[in-house]
Formats: C-alpha cells, sequence, structure tokens
C-alpha cells in the first residue's frame, strides 16, 4: 500500500456556518468544492481539511495539524474572532485547542 494523500474531514451540521469559521481558522476561501456539501482545504501538496455536510454526524470528528508557530497563529485567530486562543503546554509539546460551532475538535500542536 502507498498513500500519497491525507485529508482530515470534519463533518458539520450547516456548511453555511461551518464555511465562514473555517475561512476565518484557515485565513481563506475554500480551494475546492467538489461537490454538494463538501468543501476542501488544500493545507500542502500532500494535505489537507475536508468540511463535510452531515447534520446526523455533526460534531464527532477531530483532527490535529502542526503549526511552527503557536503564537502567530494564536493572536491571528483571537483577532479573527475565532476564539480568545492561548496554547497551553502538553506533554512533549504545545497545543492550541479549538471547537468548531458544532463542537468538532481542532487541535494545532507546535514547539
Amino acid at each position: 500500500m502507498s498513500i500519497d494523500r491525507l485529508l482530515a474531514q470534519s463533518t458539520v451540521s450547516d456548511l453555511d456556518v461551518a464555511r465562514e469559521w473555517y475561512e476565518r481558522l484557515f485565513g481563506c476561501a475554500p480551494d475546492a468544492t467538489p461537490m454538494d456539501g463538501l468543501l476542501e482545504w488544500h493545507l500542502s501538496d500532500t494535505f489537507g481539511v475536508q468540511v463535510w455536510a452531515e447534520p446526523d454526524r455533526a460534531g464527532r470528528s477531530s483532527m490535529v495539524l502542526d503549526e511552527s508557530d503557536l503564537d502567530a497563529l494564536a493572536a491571528r485567530l483571537t483577532a479573527a474572532g475565532i476564539a480568545d486562543a492561548t496554547p497551553e503546554q502538553a506533554t512533549s509539546s504545545r497545543i492550541l485547542r479549538l471547537d468548531d460551532p458544532d463542537g468538532n475538535r481542532v487541535v494545532f500542536t507546535g514547539p
């Protein structure tokens, strides 16, 4: 088996609400809308994030993304109105935990 690409997915109840939140999170509009109910952000050539509208499953997703500068990210997210984002110390790294409007967990990790 050879896996060359990964798309993490958050399942949401309202795509319009989620789109606005994830646009503020990533600082840009989605890179693709491959089908009705699906938004994609391509964060590199080999990984990205999908936001999928499926109300019955909404809020049960989580993803972990590495970030090189958690403090700068936290400041940007706070300014964007995402949250009063404050990184915290974990066992082996620092983390920034966020929840989207449906309760899906997005965790950024970094030094």
